[in-house]
């Protein structure tokens, strides 16, 4: 008999565990996880690194970061926010720094370091972990309705409140929805794009800033055959600003993980075949770039367009979008034609891809989906549905862009959550 257990071992489970012992030393608690090893995702979170949060301390802003959640986790912010986190680590001698983007790691760069302060704390505190402990029964116990009855592969488990931080486990969730929850069916949230195309064969590990647009579905037609002045740019169903990266599978980089967080309900049902349009100069537009490249042509009129590099992106993606705009290796700016001028323009500023599927981003699989939102109080992250059961992490449909703030909504909603167990 426990006064609570919380299903999962991971960043959710261990800091809502911490929380709730400290508030009330009295409470007997217990963590079950199913695998061999706690805190796995803690473990390969950014590199082996461990992303802890975002250095954005604004409420008002952090919440900008989360496609689903953005309304609901303002309130639940204003009480456990990205500097709270830093204390808690910082107070538990583990030092954070931050990154130029803001990311926050220890400063040892080891995510070992946060697993081992939460398995000391864990100790300290005398927090049961019950591993190999899969969860496959969830209900109220027959003669007292007050009390959960947790059934593992192993045995079965009796406590008064129950707080499930499972990730985005379908076994779980189906339990949930045998208690009365929706579950919003999960996808993929952050995955970068599968793309094959010459333009970016052989140039992996290159990255530039560019301006990002997935396109309506149609027929993909990589040759240019509108005339410049005479297109019309399609409007796009999603869109960002940021570093892009090509790998030896396609795109990826911030920009790319943006739009799979914002689109991942939209591309999962394109399937993950659609178009985009990569504007790799995003200070300018077809019309201003082809002023741009006019110029030049007169002032570098000697020199061969492949080697002058004339605008700001890197020189082998230059070439490869010469080359694609169909200007000879040998022909000298003087030589070009005002069709070839184009060409390059569309190439620097239109430049369409076809998406043929994803990729998982390193080993950060995140999900949109889990619990629908409207079920849950966000005050005590509790449910609306059954009393004493709470929620914290990825279990519910919450996620955000890259960049710690995963793990921040983990932090915020095991630490309310933990406020509220920890009363009665």
């Amino acid at each position: 008999m426990y006064d609570v257990l919380i299903v999962g071992g991971g960043a959710a489970g261990f800091y809502a565990a911490i929380h709730v012992a400290e508030a009330n030393p009295k409470l007997k608690i217990a963590i079950l996880e199913r695998g061999k090893d706690v805190l796995a995702k803690v473990k390969v979170s950014g590199g082996g690194r461990c992303n802890v949060t975002h250095a954005e301390f604004n409420p008002a802003d952090l919440v900008k970061n989360y496609p689903r959640g953005e309304k609901e986790l303002l309130g639940p912010f204003h009480a456990h926010c990205s500097g709270d986190v830093v204390a808690f680590f910082e107070d538990r001698g583990v030092a954070l720094k931050i990154e130029d983007d803001g990311r926050m790691f220890p400063v040892s760069n080891s995510s070992q370091d946060i697993i081992d302060c939460f398995l000391k704390e864990i100790h300290r505190l005398g927090v049961q972990v019950l591993k190999h402990s899969s969860v496959v029964g969830i209900e109220r116990q027959e003669t007292d309705q007050k009390l959960w009855q947790v059934t593992s592969i192993k045995k079965t488990y009796y406590s008064k409140k129950l707080l499930i931080a499972s990730g985005s486990n379908p076994k779980i969730w189906k339990q949930l929805q045998h208690l009365g929850h929706t579950i919003q069916p999960p996808v993929p949230s952050l995955f970068t794009f599968n793309i094959k195309d010459e333009r970016i064969k052989g140039i992996p590990g290159l990255s530039t800033n560019a301006h990002i647009e997935v396109l309506p579905r149609k027929i993909y037609q990589p040759k240019i055959t509108i005339p410049l002045r005479s297109s019309i740019a399609e409007k796009a169903l999603l869109e960002s600003d940021g570093p892009l990266l090509i790998t030896h599978w396609g795109m990826s980089g911030p920009a790319i993980l943006k739009l799979s967080a914002w689109g991942a309900l939209l591309l999962n049902e394109l399937n993950y075949k659609f178009r985009i349009r990569v504007n790799w100069l995003p200070e300018y537009h077809a019309e201003s770039i082809i002023h741009l490249l006019f110029e030049i042509k007169e002032v570098e009129a000697k020199r061969t367009v492949l080697r002058t590099n004339a605008v700001d992106i890197p020189r082998r993606l230059w070439t490869n979008l010469v080359r694609a705009a169909q200007i000879p290796e040998q022909m000298k700016w003087a030589d070009t034609t005002k069709t070839l001028l184009q060409n390059l323009a569309m190439q620097l500023t239109q430049c369409e891809f076809q998406v043929i599927g994803k990729s998982t981003f390193k080993e950060e699989f995140v999900t949109a989906g889990g619990v629908t939102l409207n079920e849950i109080n966000f005050k005590t992250f509790e449910s609306k549905l059954q009393p004493n059961l709470f929620f914290a992490g990825e279990v519910i449909n919450v996620d955000a862009i890259t960049g710690g703030f995963n793990f921040q909504n983990a932090w915020t909603g095991a630490y309310i959550a933990a406020q509220r167990i920890a009363k009665d």
